[in-house]
């Protein structure tokens, strides 16, 4: 791995981190991180209620590149992961969503909620 990726892996996992703590403080109860899947992976899973959100987190040094950090491509990619494994953390009468959240330093987190178009 080069340096640069390995930074940039680093920095991924700070903001997944702190993108954690960021649901906690609303109120989520965080139960999957790193969630690996054949279809991809998924950063973190957490749910409040009756609700399972599979939170899809996207780093980037300057604010302005976070607006094409999450595209339809990869979005698709996430979806997948989610109905891979949805049935694992979420009871038939759940809610399920996809959100993503945007960090960006000395920023606070921007958050999409359902930026799923399928629905998942």
């Amino acid at each position: 791995m080069t340096a640069r990726r390995h930074r940039a892996e680093r920095q991924g996992r700070r903001a997944e981190t702190l993108s954690a703590w960021y649901l906690r403080l609303q109120g989520w109860h965080i139960v999957g991180q790193r969630v690996r899947t054949p279809r991809g992976e998924i950063d973190i899973v957490a749910r409040r209620g009756r609700t399972v959100c599979f939170v899809e987190v996207k780093w980037r040094r300057r604010a302005e590149d976070l607006d094409l950090a999450i595209d339809p491509w990869r979005l698709r990619r996430v979806e997948a992961a989610v109905e891979a494994v949805a049935p694992r953390y979420a009871r038939p009468d759940d809610d399920i969503r996809i959100d993503v959240l945007l960090i960006a330093p000395w920023r606070w987190p921007r958050r999409i909620k359902n930026a799923s178009q399928s629905g998942a």
